[in-house]
């Protein structure tokens, strides 16, 4: 079977560490630093806690060499969905959000298929806010993702329309 897998973006994790050492190592100086008061110790330690957490995360995900997205005859497949593979027969559309240069693709699907019917009554009010920011219930987060992401909307949009015994043919002109 023919399969596309977009990876997380290398440059993004180590731009996140670049962003995070500093922070952290301001934080260590104003800890450390016998001048400070106890309030500038206080910032210290915050902005050691929360600045550390960005080295970590950056280096899980610049080592995290699993696909992001999986994208083949029968679906998509997206890590960040905790969702099996979304079929090409429930897509009805496809769109581009883009909110704080953070872009998601939204899968409006068959109202059979939608996920929320079988979640509970949080996670239905959560939905209906999710759609009144211009969200849908299957969202793709392409933050991480390196790619044109209004090739990959054509791209989506022919696939969910094409005929089943078209869509290995689809693939193939993508690679």
């Amino acid at each position: 079977m023919e399969e596309i897998k977009l990876y997380k973006s290398r440059w993004r994790a180590i731009k996140l560490l670049l962003l995070s050492v500093p922070f952290v190592a301001i934080g260590i100086w104003m800890i450390t630093d016998s001048d400070s008061s106890s309030h500038d110790r206080i910032m210290g330690w915050l902005s050691t806690c929360f600045f550390g957490l960005g080295i970590p995360i950056s280096l899980f995900q610049f080592f995290d060499r699993r696909p992001q997205i999986i994208i083949n005859e029968i679906g998509i497949f997206d890590r960040t969905t905790n969702q099996d593979t979304i079929n090409w027969e429930i897509i009805e559309d496809a769109y581009l959000v883009n909110i704080h240069s953070q872009k998601f693709i939204c899968l409006v699907v068959n109202d059979k298929f939608d996920p929320s019917k079988l979640k509970g009554k949080w996670a239905k009010k959560s939905i209906k806010v999710n759609k009144a920011f211009g969200f849908q219930e299957l969202n793709i987060s392409l933050g991480q993702i390196k790619i044109d992401e209004f090739k990959l909307i054509e791209f989506i949009k022919k696939m969910c329309k094409a005929e089943k015994s078209q869509r290995f043919k689809i693939i193939k002109t993508l690679r």
